[in-house]
């Protein structure tokens, strides 16, 4: 009896903290707890109970009846008086949200419940709806509950060469940037929207890892200058960059031979005694490589930079070079080989932009939707981007915060990891002996 009664009070003892403002201190301490037993049985319940009436009002239920039917010579059109709605799975939870499996009606796309997308995210009253096929039929409906980005804190996820953990994805999910699967990057954003935080958080975990960093930065190295000491390279003007650049297609030229002797595909084919040190080419403002004041030297730099980094990006996946390409404003105006080179560059990061053109440029080519996604982000989201994905799609994310302080430490710490590029430290040298 004593048992039960000790039982009863610590049950009621629990609800009375409940009330008082432990659900609360749940959501701010263990919000996945929170989610699992007090978010998605409500949430769910309102997925389950509102489904009718909200495909009735989005004109996503029908009739098993045809529409129209004779009246005399006419064919009078009305609406359904019975419609049914679209056959659903029982609302399934995750980490942020739930995912629900839609079977589609005969004529019916997913483009249908793109559109009906805002009026489920007022239904279900979560953050935000995003809608995908899976397979010919099927429409999968996944439902964030809060908005991950507000206070993305920090995913894990496995260390791994040529790996980074950028931030979390919308999803709640690692952001990561894996550059054996998506060699080349794009990124693009505006004054402080979060891109040269991103670039400092890239530097920084690849600063532990055998990987050689070299950086391109022709506003005079204000920005990867500060992380000189873990880079094998910096070049801080465009006769630099053009000399680093050659320097690199030479490299590749040579491990092209080193693999056609080895009879080997790329360089990770080969044993890993022989095999190269992966580079990764950090370039930041590529505008500055591509501009011409008119004078015939400046349109040869900015024709050679174009021609070495169209090269680098079309042949250095194999051979372990890749390339990190990032600006305030990526656009057909700054010549053609921009387009070219774009074109290389499978993963796309798009920040806040000023301009239309530029979000066009980044993600117009892969997803419409994004581009209208990307344009909608705001002054107040700093480190909010739109990112492509190994498969094709788009995510929202955002960085996690590395101040440069924070940044400049960890280089500093992994100095002595800097590997030797023998081209490209004789190529610099050389160009200083000539200005001299």
């Amino acid at each position: 009896m004593t048992s039960t009664l000790v039982l009863a009070l610590a049950l009621g003892l629990l609800v009375l903290v409940w009330v008082l403002g432990g659900g609360d201190l749940l959501r701010r301490h263990r919000p996945v707890w929170h989610w699992y037993l007090a978010g998605y049985p409500a949430a769910a319940w309102r997925v389950v109970f509102t489904w009718r009436k909200v495909t009735m009002l989005t004109d996503l239920a029908v009739s098993r009846r045809p529409s129209r039917g004779l009246l005399g010579d006419l064919i009078v059109k009305g609406d359904p008086l019975r419609p049914v709605a679209p056959r659903i799975s029982f609302p399934r939870p995750t980490r942020a949200g739930l995912t629900v499996i839609v079977r589609l009606h005969a004529g019916q796309t997913p483009a249908m419940y793109l559109k009906a997308a805002d009026a489920l995210v007022h239904a279900w009253k979560v953050h935000a709806v995003r809608v995908t096929s899976p397979q010919r039929g099927l429409v999968l409906l996944t439902a964030t509950a809060t908005d991950p980005l507000e206070r993305p804190g920090l995913a894990t996820a496995p260390t791994a060469l040529l790996s980074a953990l950028i931030g979390v994805l919308e999803s709640g999910s690692a952001w990561v940037m894996d550059l054996l699967v998506v060699p080349h990057w794009l990124i693009a954003g505006a004054t402080r929207s979060g891109k040269s935080t991103l670039l400092a958080r890239l530097i920084a975990q690849l600063a532990p890892q055998h990987v050689a960093l070299v950086g391109i930065d022709c506003k005079g190295g204000m920005e990867l200058g500060l992380f000189a000491q873990r880079l094998s390279a910096l070049a801080t003007s465009r006769r630099e960059a053009v000399a680093v650049l050659a320097a690199l297609v030479v490299e590749m030229q040579d491990r092209m031979s080193v693999c056609r002797t080895a009879g080997a595909r790329s360089i990770w084919e080969l044993p890993v005694r022989f095999r190269p040190v992966p580079v990764v080419v950090i370039v930041d403002e590529i505008a500055e490589l591509y501009l011409s004041d008119g004078r015939r030297e400046s349109k040869a730099e900015a024709e050679q930079c174009s021609t070495l980094l169209l090269r680098l990006a079309q042949l250095g996946a194999a051979l372990g070079i890749h390339l990190v390409v990032a600006g305030q404003r990526v656009g057909s105006d700054l010549g053609p080989g921009v387009t070219a080179l774009r074109a290389q560059l499978g993963g796309r990061i798009c920040h806040r932009v000023n301009d239309p053109g530029t979000a066009e440029m980044i993600l117009g080519d892969l997803n419409k939707d994004a581009v209208a996604v990307a344009q909608s982000i705001t002054a107040q989201e700093q480190g909010v981007a739109v990112c492509t994905g190994p498969d094709g799609g788009w995510n929202r994310a955002r960085s996690h915060l590395t101040p440069t302080q924070e940044a400049v430490a960890v280089t500093r710490k992994h100095a002595g990891l800097v590997p030797e590029l023998p081209t490209v430290t004789r190529a610099l040298a050389a160009l200083e002996g000539d200005s001299q």
